[in-house]
């Protein structure tokens, strides 16, 4: 539901067939959802999306900053450790940057997803704040799922920089 809700289109009921020439994308342009498909079995191993949003600023000021935040990016089980989420990664990149014109994009992430912030920070993303009072859904032992108290990291890269850019950071 949450994809529908932010892409737009949902998915077929029936194949991996999408319309248009990028597989998984929306027709809203402030709005995109790349897919990673396995072709030979003909199902979805991993997704990423991007959106124009107003990323919240936690440094003392009031307002907001408007830029494109990836979110929901996440890969199969048997299908990580092969360089696919850097994929999707510099895939959302490129929307905000080539698409769009964004010279930044940012994420948001829980601090307790150590691995997905390796990730991030090596692939250049720097952390610009966090907040110890955020909540999330945690699934409990009888497969409910209920509200938890979580740290939220939000996260930024300078897109088109180069090595300088890298440097100089």
């Amino acid at each position: 539901m949450e994809f529908k809700k932010r892409y737009k289109r949902a998915l077929p009921a029936t194949g991996l067939r999408l319309p248009g020439n990028y597989a998984g994308r929306s027709s809203d342009s402030r709005a995109e959802l790349v897919l990673c498909v396995d072709r030979r079995k003909d199902q979805i191993i991993g997704v990423a999306g991007v959106e124009v949003e107003k990323i919240k600023k936690l440094d003392g000021y009031d307002g907001t900053i408007t830029g494109p935040l990836m979110s929901n990016l996440a890969i199969s089980r048997k299908y990580r450790r092969k360089g696919l989420a850097e994929d999707l990664v510099k895939a959302t990149e490129n929307i905000a940057r080539k698409e769009w014109g964004y010279d930044e994009c940012y994420l948001y992430v829980e601090k307790r997803n150590v691995p997905a912030i390796k990730l991030y920070n090596k692939l250049g993303y720097r952390t610009l704040w966090e907040d110890d009072s955020a909540t999330t859904l945690l699934p409990t032992k009888d497969g409910r799922v209920d509200k938890g108290k979580t740290t939220i990291v939000c996260m930024k890269k300078r897109l088109n920089m180069g090595l300088l850019g890298t440097i100089f950071r």
